[in-house]
């Protein structure tokens, strides 16, 4: 969880109240796409801090095409942001849109918003590219009263970019996933703890390591955890914390569905 200062906490509700407001009433005129941009780029000096003349570039031009805005520290591109109209839902064509521009400028994070909802890319070069949906937010149903929901913002704000926040939270985020805690529950140590209990609570029952990974994955875990990537990516880091061999272990087949 990360400490947002007191000066930012008071900037964010102010800012915040001031500009549910205007998106508002932007939404109900359902301004275009250029008005959208100009309420966006207040809203990144006024709420998330950024100097407004020296720090947020419009119109960065890449091959030849334009991104909507981006946030430039010390010469150097920390965030790309491709801004849509407000009343424009937020497609997956458009992500692919800002996830080209951030590859092409070689960035690992870009946004897309419409002013309303804010959906925050984290890119990882690899062959192909991936772009994971870090986090989202909607402006206008934030509970200004609840920090974990202003934290939100905080990640994404001038104030942030010098402490790694955004980092630390995406570390957070890849640990506290199904995928990572369904690994962890399927790792020897955890089984092995698992077989000791039930020893222990009844000591007549006899059942082995296997048994207990059979059930868990075909009774207990949903099927969707069991993504092969990002398994994969999971036991990585699981073997790498316990020092042990990498194994391709076989899949249990799945006889039936996983509720």
């Amino acid at each position: 969880m990360a400490t947002i200062p007191p000066k930012v906490l008071v900037r964010f509700t102010s800012g915040i109240k001031k500009f549910q407001s205007i998106l508002k009433s932007a939404e109900e005129n359902d301004i275009n796409e250029s008005d959208t941009v100009t309420i966006v780029m207040d809203m990144l000096a006024e709420i998330f801090g950024y100097e407004k003349y020296s720090e947020i570039t419009s119109e960065l031009a890449i091959k030849k095409t334009y991104c909507d805005l981006a946030i430039k520290i010390n010469g150097e591109f920390k965030f790309l942001i491709e801004v849509k109209a407000i009343g424009i839902d937020l497609k997956s064509d458009y992500v692919r849109q800002v996830v080209n521009y951030g590859t092409n400028q070689g960035l690992d994070w870009v946004i897309l918003t419409n002013g309303i909802c804010w959906e925050i890319f984290r890119l990882t070069f690899d062959k192909p590219i991936k772009d994971d949906l870090i986090y989202e937010f909607d402006i206008l149903s934030l509970n200004l009263k609840k920090e974990n929901e202003l934290e939100l913002l905080y990640y994404i704000s001038k104030e942030s970019l010098g402490r790694s926040a955004l980092e630390d939270y995406l570390i957070e985020r890849l640990t506290l996933n199904k995928f990572f805690i369904g690994q962890v529950l399927l790792s020897e140590p955890v089984i092995a703890n698992i077989r000791k209990t039930i020893r222990k609570i009844c000591p007549e029952v006899k059942v082995t390591a296997d048994e207990i990974k059979e059930v868990l994955i075909t009774d207990v875990l949903r099927r969707e955890i069991f993504d092969e990537e990002k398994v994969n990516e999971a036991r990585k880091k699981i073997n790498k914390a316990f020092k042990a061999p990498i194994k391709n272990e076989p899949q249990i087949k799945l006889d039936q569905p996983i509720l």
